[in-house]
């Protein structure tokens, strides 16, 4: 007895259009996570070079004089950077999520 003969084609079809759904709509929420993660980034950066020019004495007083500018900007830097590659890492699966969706969609349509 074979599987595929006692599953009705029908059947099979319904599957791969919730497969290819889910894959969508999951490449759908990852290109708004990006788009909200690169909003962020880009705010968090004009914020960096704000205070980097303006240097303003309260900030300093936030970590208690433990630090001077010149930590704080390679800590601020540092930190934009890993944020950066995070979200270049999460660009990976988007992507690749984005691709099997349109490919699943061209096996479906038959095109």
């Amino acid at each position: 007895m074979d599987l595929k003969m006692r599953i009705p084609p029908e059947r099979v079809l319904a599957m791969n259009d919730t497969l290819e759904t889910r894959i969508r709509n999951a490449a759908t929420a990852g290109w708004w996570t990006l788009l909200i993660a690169a909003g962020f980034l880009a705010v968090q950066s004009i914020a960096y070079l704000f205070l980097m020019s303006a240097k303003p004495a309260w900030l300093l007083a936030f970590w208690a004089h433990a630090i001077d500018w010149d930590t704080f900007g390679r800590i601020c830097f540092w930190h934009l950077a890993i944020f950066k590659l995070c979200i270049w890492l999460l660009a990976l699966p988007v992507l690749w999520l984005t691709l099997w969706a349109r490919l699943l969609q061209k096996q479906r349509t038959g095109a």
